[in-house]
């Protein structure tokens, strides 16, 4: 067997899969990613000052509310940044990246990888924190512009009754532009939210000698007696102070994008000081003059600056959006790659940027879910109540996956294992619970959300392993086929034919059919198949590994990473230059169609079955999803039943 996966010699000095820079340039990269990191990574927690003080504040009364109970709420807001999203997330979590990639289907890989074995559980706890994120993704968008446009009517009433018609437009706007790709706006994003950051943290530095009382937010005992002195609604409002930490994923997700040190720089030395001063100067305000309770971010600005700032925070929340809306093209990308989902197309809109990618069918879903949930709720605060639950289960499960790495990969002692998560766990936990107060009010729309999508992928991976179990049952061994050809002698045509296939083991559907009407074998034969490697990507030297099988029959493993889209052309380009000889020209590519059929006698329920025929006739046709040219494309049907 001929084998190209030697791993490569690490370069000297590199870390996380980033070659070191030269000093020279270091500084100013270091500089430049991390205001890149400032529009793309923070977009989401960066907007959370629109509502989240705003929105705790509204669990109590305007005529029951006191200063104590002000300061005890931005204590709870302030130590939520604390400890959930420094301590946790920037300290603790991206320690854990995967080849320099963070996020739930990352982590979930690197934590089977610690485990040394694929373990059901650590599988499921994946796919639950995927499914849990396409409900964040539809809730975020709808939360933020919708937020933002409603400081509008502090600007003029006469806005009050076009909110909504407002907030459609533009959300209509921002998916549609998704088609046109956003490398050239995502190069204004960072400058625009520095100006946010810049501004909200003076308008909040401007008003904490409103009531200088707010300083004693620092100290966690406000927040503590406010919480557990105040029963059920204390707990109740630690629910919407969960706001506040909403974005804290996309610190861990968007890690591979510009990596570990940006991403803490800006957080500690930027973002959140902007965060914790905005945030001291809406309570300060608030306690010297109750009335600003109902919109607290815009009533900080004066008169004058009321426009600036309500334009600046749609321009912003718009940002977030985009950051959440190709975050889900990420996700979902992985989720195909690893056998999640059904196939769908995948543009790509940069030749430089492997990241740049756009999903029709996904960007379409989001878009009728975003403005379902607009219509539905029709203002931020009822919205806000079904904020949260996604966000907060997603967080469980990392923290439940951290486990796993800090315990077998980090080979932390059993005793600080426990002690480190539990303390972060016992947070999570709490927040969840605070937001499974609100399923009635409109909780239950993320987990509808996550069920159903949890419901499609457990069908599809059931549905897709029958299917290949089915497959391989009914079909030959690719050796033994060999050896009855080379008894059978069928006839030669020139030329090379490659048969994709999920199973190299056995003959390919599409070869028998091949060989059944057309008679014909052609000189070179390649069986090819592509795998997910537990990886974010694979490097070019370890993208393939050829089997001789006979002399006219060769076996190809093509190996891609979990956020890398298989690209045909450019994987046989290596294949060639690694000394394999075929001429595309001359080479045929044989695809399998199938049409599947309930059987009398299925392994899964007829409703399962159902829903996993109607998945898989959704499924991007592989001409398209492989980048194969189309002119070199010869599909065989066949009917299969499961």
């Amino acid at each position: 067997m001929s084998k190209n996966l030697v791993q490569e010699p690490p370069v000297a000095g590199a870390s996380n899969g980033h070659a070191t820079m030269a000093p020279d340039t270091h500084a100013t990269s270091l500089a430049a990613l991390a205001l890149g990191s400032i529009g793309v990574v923070f977009g989401d927690i960066g907007t959370s000052p629109l509502y989240a003080l705003q929105t705790s504040l509204g669990h109590i009364s305007n005529s029951a509310m006191n200063p104590q109970d002000v300061v005890g709420i931005v204590s709870l807001l302030l130590w939520a940044l604390f400890f959930t999203v420094t301590a946790k997330y920037v300290i603790f979590l991206m320690r854990a990246d995967n080849k320099g990639e963070g996020g739930t289907l990352s982590l979930m890989a690197l934590a089977q990888n610690a485990f040394g074995r694929r373990t059901q559980f650590i599988f499921l706890l994946g796919v639950a924190g995927a499914a849990l994120f396409f409900g964040d993704a539809m809730i975020t968008p709808a939360i933020s512009v919708l937020s933002a446009v409603e400081g509008m009517s502090l600007v003029t009433p006469v806005l009050n009754d076009f909110e909504v018609p407002i907030t459609v437009v533009i959300l209509i706007s921002l998916f549609w532009v998704q088609s046109r790709g956003t490398a050239k706006v995502a190069s204004y994003f960072g400058p625009v939210m520095a100006i946010f950051f810049t501004l909200i943290a003076v308008l909040g530095l401007i008003h904490i000698p409103d009531d200088w009382r707010i300083l004693t937010a620092f100290s966690p005992l406000p927040g503590v007696r406010f919480l557990f002195g105040n029963g059920l609604l204390g707990f109740m409002v630690l629910g919407s102070v969960f706001l506040a930490v909403t974005g804290a994923e996309a610190l861990y997700a968007d890690m591979g994008h510009f990596g570990r040190k940006p991403i803490q720089l800006s957080w500690l030395v930027f973002v959140l000081p902007a965060l914790m001063l905005n945030y001291l100067g809406q309570g300060a305000m608030v306690m010297a003059l109750p009335a600003t309770v109902k919109n607290p971010f815009f009533l900080l600005a004066p008169p004058w600056l009321l426009l600036p700032l309500v334009l600046l925070s749609t321009l912003a929340t718009v940002i977030a959006s985009q950051a959440v809306i190709t975050g889900a093209f990420s996700l979902t990308r992985q989720a195909i790659q690893l056998g999640l989902l059904p196939r769908m197309e995948i543009q790509h809109k940069s030749e430089s940027q492997e990241g740049q990618i756009y999903i029709p069918r996904i960007n379409t879903m989001l878009l009728i879910g975003v403005l379902a949930l607009v219509f539905l709720f029709r203002n931020s605060t009822a919205l806000a109540s079904a904020y949260g639950i996604a966000v907060t289960g997603t967080m469980v499960v990392t923290t439940m996956l951290a486990f796993v790495v800090v315990r077998y990969k980090w080979k932390w002692s059993l005793a600080l294992s426990v002690a480190i998560i539990l303390g972060f766990l016992s947070i999570d936990m709490s927040f969840l619970a605070a937001n499974l107060l609100k399923i009635v009010d409109g909780g239950y729309v993320p987990l509808t959300i996550a069920l159903v999508m949890m419901l499609m992928m457990w069908t599809w991976m059931r549905g897709s392993a029958l299917l290949v179990a089915r497959t391989k049952r009914d079909s030959i061994p690719i050796r033994e086929l060999i050896g009855m050809l080379a008894k059978s002698k069928p006839t030669r045509v020139a030329g090379t034919a490659i048969f994709l296939t999920s199973d190299t083991s056995v003959a390919p559907s599409a070869l028998m059919h091949n060989l059944k009407h057309n008679k014909v074998l052609h000189e070179r034969v390649l069986i090819m198949s592509v795998k997910t490697e537990d990886v974010p990507k694979v490097t070019p030297a370890n993208r393939f590994e050829i089997e001789k099988l006979s002399e006219d029959f060769s076996r190809v493993t093509l190996h891609y990473g979990f956020m890398e889209t298989p690209r045909m052309p450019l994987a046989l380009a290596q294949l060639r230059k690694s000394g394999m000889k075929f001429d595309i020209m001359t080479t045929s590519f044989f695809l399998g169609k199938r049409t599947i059929k309930p059987a009398i006698n299925s392994d899964m329920p007829m409703w399962q079955d159902k829903i996993f025929i109607a998945l898989s006739r959704q499924s991007a046709n592989a001409t398209d999803f492989f980048s194969i040219p189309s002119d070199r494309v010869v599909e065989l049907g066949a009917q299969v039943t499961i």
